[in-house]
Formats: C-alpha cells, structure tokens, sequence
C-alpha cells in the first residue's frame, strides 16, 4: 500500500509517498488538496522517516539521509546515475561529465542529465548538486532559482549572492 504525506518546506510543500519497502518519490507540489488528509504512520515508516529527515535538512540540522528507497521499476543506468549523486558531499557538486564519468560511460553525459530529470526523490538524491563542467548552473526540474536556493542553502559562501559577502 502506497502512502502519501506532505511537507511545507522554504522552497514549497513535498508529497512524499512509499510503503514499508521504502520512500519511492519525493516531489514538489502546489500542497496538499483539501481532500487530501495527513495521515498518522509509526515514525519508523520510511515516509515518517523521510519527512523527519527533510525537516532536519531543512531547518540546518541534517547532511545526509539514511533512508529506506524503493528503486522497484527503474532503470539500471537511472540507478547507478543516482547512486553516483548520493556520493556528491553536502555543499560540494560534480559536473555531468563527471558522473558520466564515475558511471563508466564518458560520452553518455546527456542520459546522465536525463537521469537527473527523471529522479524520483528530489533533495534526497542530490541531483541539484551536479552543475555544468565550467561551473555554470544547468537545468533543474523544479527551474533554475530553486536549484540555486538549495546550493545556497548547503553552501552560502560559495553561492552567495552579489554583493552579500561585504
């Protein structure tokens, strides 16, 4: 059985869903619809897990997760692509190239950014780290301003905006 909860976050609420198998997708979301009621899960629950986690991260307190997933029904390369990304440390990032790279494929560097695209657990699996090769922001799912708000988030000195470090 599949379970949903929702996160209000600083970037917008998350829908979380999974089972006892593990959390499958991490999205962003316009909220919670009315008719759609917050249900109460053991806080071992992978979902109740995953939430803590990101209010943890979030609020400053978390680097890592230690999660339960679910990865039933996705694609071998999409899988060593995001366990690549789960590698790339707290306020650091890689370029495409170099996850390319890490995978054993070095010309496969647009599959790696359709990887990206299509990764189910947004924060999680850190694809907002991974930048173009000369250090220039590249697509992100959820537009480019959030993805700098998230690097800015685990790293305010290096992506700091103009003028804030005087």
């Amino acid at each position: 059985m599949t379970t949903r909860l929702f996160l209000s976050t600083p970037i917008g609420w998350f829908e979380i869903s999974g089972s006892d198998l593990g959390v499958r997708t991490i999205h962003l979301k316009e909220g919670p619809a009315e008719t759609e009621t917050q249900i109460d899960l053991s806080e071992n629950h992978p979902v109740a897990v995953c939430k803590r986690q990101l209010q943890e991260y979030f609020e400053g307190k978390r680097r890592e997760f230690d999660l339960k997933i679910d990865w039933s029904g996705r694609s071998d390369f999409h899988q060593q692509v995001w366990a690549e990304l789960l590698k790339i440390p707290f306020g650091k990032t890689a370029s495409y190239s170099d996850i390319a790279e890490r995978v054993g494929k070095p010309a496969a560097v647009r599959a790696v950014g359709l990887a990206n695209r299509n990764n189910p657990l947004a924060i999680v699996v850190p694809c907002h780290r991974v930048i173009g090769k000369a250090g220039e922001l590249r697509g992100y799912f959820y537009g480019l301003d959030t993805k700098m708000q998230l690097l800015r988030h685990e790293n305010p000195h290096r992506f700091a905006e103009q003028g804030e470090l005087f």
